[in-house]
């Protein structure tokens, strides 16, 4: 891969914050101010929808892992609709997390989708046809993942709309034993600022897709991995596990590979 790609000075935001709820805030304002939101709206309070998110997932695709892939993770959102299409389109199976994690994952096999159906198969309204529940015992080891994001850093952080989700499908995965892999996010150029805080169990970015470009994120510093020690069970409270199921799955998954 190239290096990193200079930002169009359109877009530059040199702005650090103190909080990812005052990223986001800017984010999404930024959005909706400058029209670069799609539907739906509005923007906040949601992985926001933008502009270009077409031509920011054939960007993607230009990154080898990506393109050589035969199975992604990517997350449900209107945002990310285009990855999943084009990863359909290119005979890639993609694993999507059910919104909120309330009905674990669901596959979507690329060979029982007609090209024609590939839109309809991508879009959460009518993805159901095509797509199967699979069991987390059954997961198989993902060649790389896709989750979107409301900010990110060009160092590699991200942050979602606040409820973790895209965090613990990352520790799930770890906690069923699958090694890590690359992840990425599309992303419209203004969501791109220069700083906010990490937490340890925050999911590491390699990759940050734009309508304009490719940014390859350097490797994490010190302690930015830690999300490689799965889900952080202490952190759950008993309306989570309600909410998720899947946890519930996992522990059981978990209790059985015990000696």
């Amino acid at each position: 891969m190239a290096g990193t790609q200079h930002t169009p000075p359109a877009f530059r935001t040199p702005l650090a914050f103190r909080t990812k709820a005052a990223a986001r805030t800017h984010v999404w304002d930024r959005l909706s101010a400058e029209k670069l939101a799609a539907f739906p709206f509005p923007p906040h309070g949601r992985i926001p929808n933008f502009t270009g998110a077409a031509a920011a997932a054939q960007r993607l695709f230009e990154v080898p892992v990506f393109a050589q892939a035969k199975r992604l993770k990517i997350n449900p959102d209107s945002a990310q609709r285009a990855v999943r299409a084009e990863a359909l389109r290119r005979g890639i199976d993609v694993y999507v997390p059910t919104p909120k994690l309330a009905g674990g994952f669901w596959r979507i096999e690329a060979r029982a989708v007609p090209p024609d159906a590939v839109q309809k198969a991508a879009a959460m309204a009518t993805m159901p046809r095509w797509a199967q529940h699979i069991p987390l015992s059954d997961l198989p080891q993902m060649d790389a993942i896709v989750s979107g994001s409301v900010a990110v850093t060009p160092s590699g952080k991200r942050c979602g709309k606040g409820a973790g989700y895209a965090d613990r499908e990352y520790g799930i995965l770890l906690e069923l034993g699958h090694h890590p892999v690359p992840v990425a996010t599309t992303v419209h150029d203004v969501q791109i600022v220069e700083d906010f805080p990490q937490t340890a169990t925050d999911e590491p970015l390699h990759f940050i897709a734009t309508p304009t470009r490719i940014l390859e994120c350097p490797p994490p510093v010190e302690g930015a991995q830690a999300a490689a020690m799965g889900i952080d069970w202490d952190a759950l409270t008993p309306q989570d596990l309600a909410a998720m199921p899947v946890l519930a799955e996992l522990k059981h998954i978990l209790r059985a590979a015990k000696p």
